[in-house]
């Protein structure tokens, strides 16, 4: 019930399960993300990347309120470095829907995985899997109607889910990203493109070569961007993507 609880402000819709699945991804290293899709991401939703991954005995704590990786000591909290450590995110996703997890960390030789029914944990356990983690949550808030009747029609889902996919795919270059729903693919991103590139497939070709470079720094600070020509300014307020060392403003 406390992780139900707390999934109310992790997990409102499918958006925010991609957002924190591939924010783990690209915080284990991943050089190449896919993200697929069906029905907007409420009936399900698979991350694959081929990160550092998760060792089978941490694969419990993965799943625990408040456990994480990503700090090692108090003091870390002074320099977060990596987009999430909270450790709330995959137990709050795990209360609320179907969740699986496979991993094979390098130098592994077999992969292990987890399953969580709304809560209820099974494993881990042996399991067959590729280099790094796939991650698979489906039926998301099918035992919490409710939370079910808020989410909209599956393009509306689609949308916010893609919108999180392009933030992340402008902010993080080094990385690779593979959108696809219902088997179309909707966004393909070389690991290698830069932000030029990586504008032109979130923006259109058209805009991204109108785009006028920033380039500033200052001390400890500096400050890169593109911003289009005055003629294209448009109504929609989500074509102003700021980042703040990665993250989203």
């Amino acid at each position: 019930m406390v992780d139900q609880i707390a999934a109310g402000e992790v997990v409102e819709r499918p958006a925010n399960v991609v957002k924190e699945l591939v924010e783990n991804a690209i915080d284990a290293g991943a050089t190449r993300i896919e993200i697929l899709l069906r029905e907007g991401g409420a009936r399900r939703i698979e991350i694959r990347d081929n990160g550092q991954g998760i060792l089978e005995e941490d694969l419990l704590l993965a799943v625990r309120s408040h456990a994480t990786s990503k700090l090692r000591e108090p003091g870390d909290l002074e320099a977060v470095a990596s987009l999430g450590f909270r450790g709330e995110a995959l137990a709050s996703i795990a209360s609320v829907s179907r969740l699986e997890i496979v991993s094979l960390p390098p130098g592994q030789k077999d992969a292990a995985g987890l399953k969580v029914d709304f809560g209820r944990v099974d494993g881990p356990r042996a399991a067959a899997g590729s280099p790094g983690t796939r991650i698979v949550v489906e039926d998301l808030f099918a035992q919490l109607p409710a939370r079910l009747k808020f989410l909209k029609r599956a393009s509306t889902e689609l949308s916010h889910c893609t919108a999180w996919v392009e933030r992340l795919a402008l902010a993080h270059e080094g990385v690779g990203f593979r959108l696809e729903h219902e088997g179309r693919q909707l966004l393909e991103i070389a690991a290698d493109a830069d932000l030029d590139a990586r504008c032109a497939s979130v923006y259109g070709s058209g805009l991204a070569g109108r785009m006028l470079p920033i380039e500033r720094e200052s001390g400890p600070l500096s400050l890169c961007g593109r911003i289009g020509p005055p003629e294209s300014a448009r109504r929609d307020a989500r074509r102003v993507d700021l980042f703040l060392n990665g993250r989203w403003v």
